[in-house]
């Protein structure tokens, strides 16, 4: 694929990554929703982080297979973009099943397939962005990816209170064993992620392959057997600059995976001093999560325009470190907090961060790889997220009830710990700032 690239207008990139909007309101779904709907259908408290397993697992399995076949695909449809289809007809399918669960492994069952449809589409999403944009343009385009990130999951975490608050809802209502605003939140999701999805493969075409790099493909192994021994050569050959990520994402991976399973039940502990739930006050409770979500998930789309020129001047490296460094002081702060209006301050600095966490490492990973194998090491990279994720589910329950004494207020101050050595971690990271330096020059 050619190096000069045509450079696109600000509407053909948030074209280009509307299909996000879809992808990750079925994310905030699943983070605003699980752990309540595991409540509701009978889990117990210490054993979400395990039923939570479908997203770390399949995104460790499915993204870098997927990554390296897409590298290899060639169809008249395009390397990627056979792959956003296939994913939005499988996660809008699940998100319409998800509440009609009636058990606790219905449930968990839904989530493996809505998470592997999620993922067959996430990794060709990324590397079709970085096989689409100039370098120039990285972080526009990837931080728009956070813009849409912050929208959908915002309007997914506000969708019950919404339905509540403007269409009169009764939130004692339930439809089956679920609440009526949990179940249709689920169906709207199911329609969103498939038609924001089907507007960028309708908008969007990718760059066409030259007769070299057709050949290329045609002439390199196939099969299953040659798509391992793909991933296994580019995990070998690594480049530093991904390699010096890892702790960084250990740490903020670890401690949001602890943060999305244990909100709600520790703002019931620390408003309420209760985890029952069949008790009204953790209704209340799960109810405010959705506000909350919403409101740093808006600090998130608001943020990321603004992020990305913050990247090209200064550095995403600097500007991510810092992030992170207001989310875990935000989270350290959110069990002292006793009045709810309060509550949306340490959210600032979490949304910050997840602005900054759906975008500036890609930036420092697109600038680091060979543009032949990006969508493998897309999917690579994925494990920096999703082992993090498989090692807080089976850590977390050997030290729940030891160390963390049964109590969500203290996996919530775990989890800001943890973010904090994140950022600290982040200032070990050697990146070529050079990259940095032509992006800005190349966009002013």
């Amino acid at each position: 694929m050619s190096n000069k690239k045509t450079l696109l207008t600000l509407s053909q990139i948030l074209n280009m990554n509307l299909g996000f909007f879809g992808l990750q309101y079925s994310f905030g779904l699943q983070q605003a929703n699980m752990s309540p709907i595991y409540s509701y259908l009978g889990a117990e408290e210490s054993k979400l982080p395990l039923l939570w397993l479908a997203g770390p697992m399949t995104g460790l399995i499915v993204q870098p297979i997927i990554g390296a076949i897409s590298d290899r695909t060639l169809s008249r449809w395009g390397r990627r973009r056979p792959y956003f289809f296939i994913g939005a007809v499988l996660c809008s399918l699940s998100l319409f099943a998800m509440p009609y669960s009636s058990t606790v492994w219905m449930a968990a069952s839904i989530l493996w397939i809505l998470d592997a449809a999620n993922n067959i589409t996430q990794e060709p999403y990324r590397a079709f962005v970085s096989d689409k944009l100039d370098k120039s343009q990285h972080s526009m385009g990837f931080l728009s990816q956070s813009a849409f990130t912050g929208l959908g999951q915002t309007l997914s975490y506000l969708t019950p209170f919404l339905l509540i608050n403007l269409l009169a809802f009764n939130p004692a209502d339930k439809i089956g064993k679920l609440p009526s605003t949990t179940f249709i939140a689920f169906i709207i999701g199911s329609v969103v992620s498939i038609a924001s999805i089907m507007w960028t493969l309708y908008t969007t075409k990718e760059i066409p392959l030259t007769e070299p790099e057709k050949d290329a493909i045609r002439k390199a192994p196939s099969g299953l057997g040659a798509t391992f021994a793909e991933i296994g050569h580019a995990i070998k050959e690594m480049p530093l600059t991904m390699k010096l990520m890892g702790p960084m994402m250990l740490f903020c991976w670890y401690a949001m995976f602890i943060y999305w399973q244990y909100i709600a039940k520790c703002l019931s502990k620390s408003l309420h001093n209760t985890v029952d739930a069949t008790s009204p006050l953790f209704r209340e409770a799960e109810l405010l999560v959705g506000p909350l979500g919403a409101f740093y998930n808006a600090v998130a789309f608001v943020s990321a325009f603004g992020m990305a020129w913050l990247a090209r001047k200064y550095g995403p490296k600097s500007i991510h470190g810092i992030c992170l460094a207001l989310a875990g002081l935000g989270m350290l702060i959110i069990p002292a907090i006793k009045n709810e209006n309060m509550l949306f301050l340490p959210m600032i600095g979490i949304g910050l961060c997840w602005a900054s966490m759906m975008g500036n490492p890609y930036i420092m990973l697109a600038g680091s790889i060979p543009a032949e194998r990006t969508g493998v090491y897309m999917g690579i990279f994925n494990m920096f997220i999703v082992i993090p994720m498989l090692f807080e589910t089976f850590t977390i329950p050997m030290y729940y009830e030891s160390w963390l004494g049964n109590n969500p207020v203290n996996a919530m101050r775990l989890a800001g710990a943890l973010m904090l050595c994140a950022a600290a971690s982040v200032y070990f990271i050697k990146y070529d700032s050079a990259v940095s330096t032509q992006q800005s020059a190349l966009s002013t």
